[in-house]
């Protein structure tokens, strides 16, 4: 008979290589089927499984309930896929930030008046969007600012499609009549 994971998880956690190897074998498959779920590219989910194991074996030792060791490594795959999100919309981010630059120094720059105009603008809507609630302003930035994804907003903040699209729709209608009020009924909104 073989050795439960309640008892491999407590001899890694003293130290026993060979107990983490086991538990290794015993649940890889399904934290790297996790993880292929969350990204749909193999490669990538092979890549979060291994710095998913990496920080496991780190850590066992914060691990205060053995019999949980399933939920929590595939916690810490969860938490691994979100970060290669972040890095992953950060690094588009900056590439598309990037080339929009070029293409804005390769464009005649607008006059003083109209950039003034338009920074302006730019304060305003910011300003009143931190002002939103936190419900509101986080899904709006997200997904207007920060351009993720419907998916990627839902992940990372545990939402339905339908409550992050009700949402984005109130917050919108909340900026927008904020904005309407802050630059008069005639502004640009």
């Amino acid at each position: 008979m073989t050795e439960t994971e309640h008892t491999l998880v407590r001899r890694a956690q003293r130290g026993d290589q060979a107990a983490f190897e086991d538990l290794v074998r015993r649940t890889s498959r399904l934290v790297f089927a996790r993880l292929y779920l969350e990204t749909g590219d193999s490669h990538k989910a092979e890549d979060l499984l291994q710095e998913t194991l990496l920080t496991a074996y780190k850590t066992i030792g914060q691990l205060s309930q053995p019999e949980k060791f399933r939920a929590w490594i595939l916690r810490i795959a969860q938490n691994a896929a979100i970060d290669a999100v972040r890095h992953d919309t950060r690094k588009k981010r900056t590439s598309e930030l990037e080339r929009l630059k070029l293409r804005q120094d390769a464009l005649t720059p607008l006059p003083p008046v109209e950039q003034m105009e338009q920074e302006e603008l730019r304060e305003t809507v910011l300003g009143i969007l931190r002002s939103l609630p936190e419900e509101y302003r986080l899904p709006l930035t997200l997904r207007y600012l920060v351009g993720a994804d419907y998916g990627t907003i839902q992940m990372q903040m545990g939402l339905s499609n339908g409550s992050l699209r009700g949402l984005l729709h109130r917050g919108m209608a909340q900026l927008r009549a904020e904005l309407r009020e802050a630059l008069g009924e005639d502004g640009p909104v």
